[in-house]
């Protein structure tokens, strides 16, 4: 054979032992693993998406760390995958919303933050089979609904609405007390504990008065209770709304108490209403955000580099219940791990051990007294199984300095 010839031969040659080693090379591994899709509902446009983010980084921050941990369900490589959605603190898109993350086989959900938007999308969760776990509702009819999915990590409003209005009362010693609500689930829902607290104490309670989560514009309001002179204010209803009720009700030269709920709870206060916040007081229908884990702060801090607002460490452990959950059950369907979310126990979480009751709330969830204090929101008081200790006290019972 010729060169030509002989170097045909062997790249034939080549070729073929080349393609027998294709066909002889088994086929390479395929990925295994499970996608569980887990949703979070709340606000994040609107006058009060600082909340709403503030409660979403708290769920994204529990997902990213469960998929750093390599968790497996059912024998294979779990990947949490987050949907949030924005329900604008609107009942009706907060149904539209619900429904999407249904179509979307959501395995569980955090949210939604509003009561009023809440209650009625836990109805869709429900005919659904999903669990739901709020980190920030707060109305007593969220968990009296006799719905086995739904759940809450916070207080209730019949816990929340005593605990201040009995802090006010001792405190400030008010003997005409004006309260205000925004007339949602939540702002309404607070303030008849407020009123029906002062009530007992025998404290003069003027007639309700109303506005929405939409008024900015509370002068006329206001003037109306300047001519009662009510020692003490109480406004059932949101930061957006409270801070310009405060402002205005400084302006107009009235010298009452002004106290809020969770809602109103917020650093942003100052920046709404300016020097007329400070002295302000408030409750949180848990313990304060400072008083979380560090390892949950320092993780936050450095994910979002900022710290959390109000309600992220409960959106944080409300995420990780539903993980725990799906953990101890060996699966990511609903109907298989909601027994033992329904049952979970030994389960410490950024704000401390959490179990639930029958109804689906927090078993001895503490309420937090706040004050402004040179434009921030400090702790001043833990409420606990209707017990008040101030809060340096009940740090250090914790194991806090």
């Amino acid at each position: 054979m010729n060169k030509t010839t002989v170097g045909i031969t062997l790249i034939a040659g080549a070729l073929a032992l080349a393609g027998c080693g294709e066909q002889q090379k088994p086929a390479a591994p395929q990925a295994s693993g499970i996608e569980i899709r887990i949703g979070h509902a709340g606000p994040t446009t609107g006058a009060i998406a600082h909340l709403g983010k503030d409660n979403e980084n708290g769920a994204k921050l529990a997902i990213d760390e469960a998929n750093e941990a390599g968790i497996k369900i059912g024998g294979q490589a779990a990947k949490f995958v987050f949907i949030g959605v924005d329900d604008q603190a609107d009942p009706k898109t907060g149904t539209t919303v619900a429904q999407k993350l249904v179509d979307d086989k959501v395995s569980g959900v955090v949210g939604h933050l509003n009561s009023g938007v809440t209650i009625p999308a836990s109805a869709i969760y429900n005919q659904a089979g999903i669990p739901m776990v709020s980190g920030s509702a707060t109305n007593p009819k969220l968990t009296e609904q006799g719905f086995k999915n739904v759940f809450r990590v916070v207080g209730r409003d019949d816990q929340q609405g005593p605990a201040i209005a009995s802090y006010l009362a001792a405190a400030k010693k008010p003997k005409l007390v004006a309260v205000i609500d925004d007339a949602t689930a939540y702002g309404e829902g607070i303030a008849n504990e407020v009123e029906k607290t002062l009530k007992a104490a025998n404290i003069k309670v003027l007639p309700r008065e109303k506005g929405t989560d939409k008024t900015t514009d509370w002068k006329a309001v206001l003037t109306k209770l300047r001519g009662r002179s009510p020692d003490a204010v109480f406004f059932g209803g949101m930061d957006a709304t409270g801070g310009p009720l405060l402002k205005q009700g400084r302006e107009l030269g009235m010298k009452a108490v002004f106290s809020f709920g969770d809602g109103a709870c917020t650093d942003k206060m100052t920046e709404l209403a300016g020097k007329a916040a400070e002295g302000l007081l408030c409750s949180q229908a848990g313990i304060p955000p400072q008083a979380a884990s560090k390892k949950f702060l320092e993780a936050y801090k450095k994910k979002f580099n900022t710290d959390p607002i109000l309600y992220a460490p409960f959106t944080y452990d409300a995420a990780n219940l539903l993980i725990e959950a799906m953990k101890k059950a060996d699966s990511a369907e609903p109907q298989k791990y909601l027994p033992e979310l329904q049952k979970i126990s030994g389960f410490t979480g950024a704000t401390g051990p959490i179990a639930f009751d029958d109804k689906g709330d927090r078993k001895d969830a503490e309420i937090t007294i706040f004050t402004m204090k040179g434009g921030k929101i400090e702790p001043i008081a833990v409420v606990k199984s209707g017990k008040t200790v101030p809060y340096e006290e009940f740090v250090k019972s914790m194991g806090g300095k």
